[in-house]
């Protein structure tokens, strides 16, 4: 197994500030660079203005506030490319069913924010990734990428899925409500999951996206996201996105980090031992100690 250097590590996370002083600071960044909106207890949006290129994406005001910045990770990428970047952030796993949030982005339809780019793109994660392909329908013709997204929690058509027992009585029926259904005016959607998380999977098959539009990725589990960004291939996906080039084969292309990623080298290894295949898990393993010597090498030559 050919396996190359490792991949640079992401920024380590620091104290994360009180939530009031938290917002305040996204009031001041909203001021001078476009717009920070309090939507309710519980949601807020940040808009950083640039040039014609929009990346939208939804996150957990918790992880933003962990986060060496306190700004949204899309922005990483919209910040580096001279993107706008429109964040729609919640507090805690809301999968932004509000009236609050659904009446911000009436009023965005109805100034033709939208209109104003060339490109949009959509992103999210889990709740946030349902998120994102329920609200990717005020943007038609956007591009739509999504990690494990929900199509719904609606119990008539997900009482299968046990998760979120808080939202359980959750209105999913109403505006913005089934994802599938909000996601067909997408220009393109590419769902990333571990075809092996059965109901992230199940969840997958409701969104019934042609096949070259289902990127699976083994061995990752139940938070795939954390590991692509672990691994540095989150932040080029998006960027692929955002110039028009993400497609399976730019996917694949990307993912080949994983044979750089130790997490998941050792994640195999355990599976092939779990499933006594003895000789591939041999194979493997001398691979994963070829890579884990390379990497000491380089480091003692740096």
């Amino acid at each position: 197994m050919q396996m190359a250097s490792p991949p640079s590590r992401p920024p380590r996370a620091i104290k994360p500030v009180d939530p009031i002083t938290w917002r305040e600071r996204l009031d001041e960044h909203g001021a001078i660079h476009g717009h920070h909106r309090h939507l309710d207890a519980r949601h807020g949006a940040l808009f950083t203005e640039d040039d014609d290129i929009l990346l939208v994406s939804f996150e957990e005001a918790g992880a933003m506030r962990h986060s060496t910045t306190g700004l949204p990770a899309a922005l990483q990428v919209a910040g580096r490319e001279g993107w706008s970047q429109l964040c729609l952030y919640s507090e805690g796993d809301t999968f932004f069913r509000s009236d609050a949030v659904f009446a911000y982005f009436d009023a965005l339809i109805d100034e033709g924010f939208f209109d104003r780019f060339d490109r949009v793109v959509f992103y999210g994660a889990g709740p946030a990734g349902y998120a994102a392909a329920a609200f990717s329908v005020a943007a038609p013709g956007a591009t739509v990428v999504l990690i494990r997204p929900l199509a719904t929690l609606e119990p008539a058509r997900s009482e299968w899925d046990r998760r979120y027992p808080a939202l359980r009585r959750t209105d999913f029926t109403r505006r913005f409500g089934y994802a599938p259904e909000m996601l067909e005016g997408a220009g393109e959607a590419f769902l990333i999951y571990d075809p092996e998380v059965a109901l992230d999977a199940t969840h997958a098959s409701l969104f019934a996206l042609p096949e070259e539009n289902l990127l699976r990725c083994r061995r990752l589990g139940p938070a795939p996201e954390r590991d692509l960004e672990k691994m540095g291939v989150l932040l080029p996906l998006l960027d692929a996105a955002g110039h028009g080039r993400l497609d399976a084969r730019t996917f694949h292309r990307l993912y080949r980090k994983r044979l750089e990623y130790r997490p998941y080298l050792h994640r195999v290894l355990t599976r092939l031992r779990v499933e006594k295949r003895l000789g591939l898990g041999r194979h493997w393993a001398n691979g994963v100690r070829d890579q884990l010597s390379t990497e000491a090498k380089q480091r003692a030559s740096s």
